[in-house]
């Protein structure tokens, strides 16, 4: 079949190689966009050993914005295997991607990790490089940028839930909605990552400094302990529906976090009396316990319920994740510690309290008698609100 002429080849030849001589030139962003526009499956194939050799050359030394030079190239590597891509860009290389000032760069780097999800035997490689992991774990959470923190929760749910050793769930009975669909794997994994980030000391050590803001790259930035303890509540769910006993249970004892409120560090958790929320003094949270896991940690020792929006953020957690529970594999372990999460958060949480009971009201007619008898399990003792419609 034939395809249609991909115009400004020869321009951007010359480009690179002028790139390639001397990185001080200027960049001609609207060459590299008019290529990647005529870019399709048909065509791409032969212009990776063309272009993507000298592409990966300019972004090692290359110092102004990267953006059209890795925009071209994450487009070049999409069909491009995993074990292939390292031929091109090492470990190292990644790694300085991922730790880059340049957002691009480091959406780069997560595009590159996201292909090791093709395979659990690709994430197992992965695994192999430690430091390189790592620095996907702080990218994901130290970035200010918004899209390179949706883009790593996304790739790092996605790694998980294909390397998990659980077998998938049985495919649903009847039609959902795709943004619900609890796993994307079709068989079990090899539980590398799973074992590295959650049972390797110094790797889930770093996840904890990240999010309790010890970290040095958190130290003098508040808001962005914020924003990383934002980006893990929003994957916690997901990964609790993955592997409900992994996240629930440590042998490592988390740190007592900083309490960032409102932008500002309180000075930690004996600072929580200068945090008021409508006039009123939020209770003190107790420290974090021996053999909780992270799910324990994050849902009720490490937000400070004195800054509101961080409060928001923390009852739509318990929301997706009770909602979410219902529908994976029934467990005396995942009820017991759903109770015991959930009790202890609601004891003086009203809004959160009020959340949880009202969750049939706000869910598909279809769906809200079994999510009120849920709740209902989760919450024993409370009155869960009857549906009417």
């Amino acid at each position: 079949m034939e395809t249609t002429p991909i115009t400004g080849l020869d321009e951007l030849d010359k480009h690179l190689d002028d790139l390639i001589q001397d990185t001080s030139l200027t960049l001609n962003p609207k060459l590299f966009d008019d290529i990647e526009l005529q870019l399709t499956e048909s065509n791409i194939l032969p212009l990776i050993p063309r272009f993507l050799p000298r592409l990966t050359t300019i972004l090692k030394q290359y110092t102004e914005d990267p953006t059209a030079i890795v925009d071209l190239t994450i487009k070049l590597l999409r069909p491009v295997p995993f074990e292939d891509v390292f031929s091109l860009a090492q470990s190292e290389e990644l790694i300085t991607a991922l730790e880059s000032p340049a957002p691009a760069a480091n959406l780069l780097g997560i595009a590159i990790l996201r292909k090791a999800a093709a395979a659990p035997r690709h994430i197992s490689f992965l695994c192999t490089h430690p430091d390189l992991v790592a620095a996907f774990i702080r990218c994901w959470l130290v970035s200010p940028q918004v899209e390179v923190g949706h883009r790593g929760s996304r790739v790092l749910g996605d790694l998980l839930d294909i390397d998990s050793a659980q077998p998938p769930p049985p495919p649903p009975t009847r039609p959902v909605d795709p943004t619900t669909v609890l796993s994307i794997r079709r068989e079990p994994g090899h539980g590398a990552l799973w074992d590295l980030l959650f049972r390797n000391r110094p790797m889930y050590t770093l996840l904890l400094d990240l999010i309790s803001g010890h970290h040095p790259d958190m130290l003098a930035n508040p808001p962005q302990v914020s924003l990383a303890q934002h980006r893990l509540l929003r994957l916690l769910p997901r990964l609790a529906s993955i592997d409900f006993p992994t996240v629930s249970r440590s042998d490592f004892l988390p740190p007592a976090p900083a309490y960032p409120v409102n932008g500002h560090a309180n000075g930690g958790p004996e600072g929580q009396g200068e945090a008021v929320e409508n006039g009123q003094t939020p209770p003190p949270l107790r420290a974090p316990q021996p053999g909780e896991g992270l799910l324990q940690y994050a849902a009720l020792r490490l937000v400070s319920r004195g800054d509101f929006l961080m409060h928001m953020v923390l009852v739509d957690f318990f929301v997706t994740l009770v909602a979410l529970m219902r529908v994976t594999a029934p467990s005396d372990l995942k009820l017991a510690t759903l109770r015991a999460v959930v009790g202890e958060a609601v004891a003086e949480d009203e809004d959160l309290r009020k959340a949880l009971l009202d969750l049939p009201d706000r869910t598909a007619e279809e769906e809200a008698e079994d999510l009120r008898r849920w709740v209902g399990e989760v919450m024993p003792g409370e009155e869960v609100r009857v549906v009417v419609r």
